[in-house]
């Protein structure tokens, strides 16, 4: 069961990911800047006030946050369950991933996480600065192979060679795939979609 609290809790993290007030990200989204203020979270009578199903579409859709990511803000723990975990650099080795981008086989770690809705969600621990100042060594990211990917979002890659990178999704067609650096001090790619193994969006990071 879902609790007022949670629904709150979840609305204030997903501003503070984005470096917003409650109010600066209801006006992100469009909404009165007072929408998510905490006087409004309890009516004048003392009865709970919750966030409206269209303003949380609004909030996600302004920010380019996935429900995914929402419902691991408001996931309890007994929501929780253990996802594979494997460090970035080991993910470019063979036996960790099958031709699609699920994770197989036995030589995963596990972590403790809110239950999200693709069940070959896997997470992945960052190491080296080569995708500062987004992702940082050791922070995880989680990363969902089901879900579908549109431009904007942020991804993981991995070539036919081995190599494995986060990027931001530019452009994909059936023969090419534009991915721009996180890191200004890296350059964008371009890849030919016959040298992609996989690309898998990634739903939720820990920064």
């Amino acid at each position: 069961m879902l609790t007022h609290a949670q629904i709150w809790t979840a609305i204030d993290t997903l501003a503070a990911r984005y470096d917003l007030s409650a109010s600066g990200l209801a006006r992100k989204a469009g909404l009165d800047p007072t929408t998510f203020n905490r006087s409004k979270r309890v009516g004048p009578d003392g009865r709970l006030r919750w966030p409206s199903t269209e303003s949380v579409a609004k909030v996600l859709d302004a920010t380019g946050a996935s429900l995914d990511e929402f419902i691991a803000m408001v996931a309890s723990p007994a929501m929780r369950r253990p996802l594979p975990l494997i460090g970035f650099a080991q993910a470019g080795k063979g036996g960790f991933f099958d031709d699609g981008g699920f994770p197989v086989g036995s030589g995963w770690d596990e972590i403790d996480f809110p239950a999200v809705t693709d069940e070959h969600s896997y997470a992945l621990e960052i190491s080296g600065d080569s995708m500062l100042p987004l992702y940082r060594d050791g922070d995880i990211i989680i990363v969902s192979p089901g879900s579908p990917v549109r431009r904007g979002d942020r991804v993981v890659v991995k070539t036919a060679d081995g190599e494995v990178m986060a990027k931001e999704l530019r452009r994909k067609t059936a023969k090419l795939i534009e991915l721009g650096s996180l890191n200004p001090r890296h350059k964008n790619r371009i890849l030919p979609m016959q040298d992609v193994s996989f690309v898998s969006r990634i739903v939720w990071s820990s920064q």
